[in-house]
Order: structure tokens, then C-alpha cells, then sequence
């Protein structure tokens, strides 16, 4: 029984690392939205992203229009973290300033300098049944 402990731990080990590195570059976005700070969010998308936007101003404008629940965020819960080959994809919770929820999927993908948003979309609400 042991040797079924220590592999479970070695293997959840990592996992869970990657878990808490993503859930804090979210969170830091969804505060910098919530605060006003583009600059501070912006540096949270990956490279890619943010040569595809060119400045925070034009990256705060297409949260703002795109995706409004998450530029007025009242809040994040987090549930499934799944591997897509060299991502992580992270379901996040939102919960806007009106006290709706709505449900999206955060590509991560870690560089240099760690984990960044390199893409969200939306999605259905979760089974989170246990």
C-alpha cells in the first residue's frame, strides 16, 4: 500500500504546483481588471497575445467589448485543470458585477518568465457534481 501513496504524491506533486502558478496569473488579471490597471493585465497574456494587440489600451479595449464579464468581474472560483499538449487549460468561474456567473476556459502556457494567458474561451457551465 505504500508504493501506491508515493507515486499518488509524486505524481500529484507537480499537478498541483502548475494549479496554484495558474490560479494566481488569473487572479492577478481578474484584479487588475477589476482595478483599472490594462498594463498589469496585459502583462499576464503570453507574448503572442500581446504582439497580436500591440498596446494594453487596444488589449483593454477588446476585454471590455468581448468579454464583459471578466473586465467588470466581481470574482473567480476555479474547477477543472486539464492538459492540452504543452497548455494547461484552466476552468474558471466568473462572477460579474451584476452577480451573474458565466464560464470560461483559460489556455496557459508558461514561458520564461511563467505562466500566461495565451487565450480564453467560453464554455458551458460545469458538471460540478461529485
Amino acid at each position: 500500500m505504500r508504493p501506491f501513496f508515493i507515486a499518488l504524491a509524486l505524481f500529484a506533486g507537480p499537478v498541483f504546483a502548475q494549479d496554484i502558478g495558474v490560479e494566481s496569473v488569473i487572479s492577478d488579471q481578474m484584479l487588475d481588471f477589476r482595478s483599472g490597471d490594462v498594463g498589469g493585465a496585459y502583462e499576464h497574456a503570453s507574448p503572442p497575445l500581446q504582439r497580436f494587440f500591440g498596446s494594453p489600451e487596444s488589449f483593454g479595449q477588446m476585454v471590455r467589448q468581448g468579454y464583459p464579464s471578466i473586465w467588470a468581474n466581481d470574482g473567480v472560483r476555479f474547477f477543472d485543470l486539464r492538459a492540452d499538449g504543452d497548455a494547461m487549460v484552466q476552468g474558471v468561474e466568473v462572477r460579474d458585477t451584476a452577480g451573474d456567473l458565466h464560464w470560461f476556459d483559460y489556455r496557459m502556457v508558461r514561458d520564461g518568465a511563467g505562466w500566461r494567458i495565451d487565450g480564453v474561451t467560453p464554455r458551458k457551465a460545469p458538471d460540478l457534481a461529485v
